[in-house]
């Protein structure tokens, strides 16, 4: 199969845009007139962005999605209906915000680091913290209690850059979460995929119902590999990747991937 062009979903940190459609009309019966969740608000963002690229004639050869992103590409894919990922990504939020006010942390990126130097130092840490993201090959993500970040990142060189998210996400703080998430999880019945995802936590392909649904049942505890989702993309022989978000942040993320002949491009700009 020729995987020309690949279809990407940014996590949390992107910032919500325009809802329409049978997307708002998701929402809406899942929410009522109340506010619509910041995760759910993103999802139904890069949803909305996608149908319109189909309607368009722009179609996903493969999907991937970072962090929250995997719930809207399994719907892309065919695996997850949009009824039931509205459902459950509106309970990841809530979930993840509890489990956030009774576990406090944050997240850190560091830049321009050596990712080996970043690990050995989480390793050595006192209390909880992780490697929770490897975005590219020069920006590492580091989540856990507040001052085991600040001990384990003292003496690290590079760039710090403390991320606004409420908790400290892919970390075992989120143990609690991730538990109640999986058994919402099995209530749900997966289809198998249209088209191939590349799994955030490996790089692995998931090409049928079964290795959908557990990926997603492991990812909240598991780090982010989007190293390895973009060199799985190189694999396949990918040359497009389009991003269903408004930031841009994994366009821009391609730059830092040395020798990795893929262009990158917002969802907007294909439309515009």
């Amino acid at each position: 199969m020729d995987y020309r062009r690949a279809v990407v979903f940014p996590g949390q940190g992107t910032t919500g845009g325009e809802v329409s459609g049978e997307v708002r009309e998701a929402v809406e019966r899942e929410v009522g007139g109340g506010e619509v969740p910041y995760q759910l608000a993103v999802f139904a963002s890069s949803v909305t962005l996608f149908y319109r690229l189909r309607e368009a004639g722009v179609e996903a050869d493969v999907v991937a999605g970072h962090s929250l992103g995997e719930y809207a590409a399994a719907h892309a894919a065919g695996a997850l209906t949009l009824d039931d990922g509205v459902r459950l990504v509106a309970a990841r939020d809530r979930l993840m915000s509890e489990a956030s006010e009774k576990n406090p942390g944050g997240m850190v990126a560091v830049i321009g680091a050596d990712p080996r130097a970043v690990e050995e130092a989480v390793a050595g840490a006192e209390g909880v913290v992780v490697a929770a993201n490897y975005n590219t090959p020069r920006q590492l993500v580091v989540s856990g209690e507040r001052d085991a970040l600040d001990r384990a990142l003292e003496n690290v060189k590079g760039r710090k850059v403390p991320l606004e998210v409420v908790g400290a996400f892919h970390s075992p703080l989120m143990r609690d979460a991730s538990e109640r998430m999986e058994r919402l999880l099995e209530e749900v019945e997966f289809r198998e995929p249209g088209v191939p995802i590349v799994s955030a936590a490996s790089g692995e392909l998931l090409a049928d119902a079964g290795k959908v649904k557990a990926a997603l049942r492991a990812q909240m505890l598991l780090p982010v590999r989007w190293v390895e989702v973009v060199e799985k993309l190189r694999e396949l022989g990918v040359r497009e990747v389009v991003e269903c978000g408004e930031g841009g942040t994994l366009v821009r993320m391609l730059r830092d991937f040395k020798g990795v002949e893929i262009s990158g491009e917002k969802a907007g700009e294909v439309l515009a």
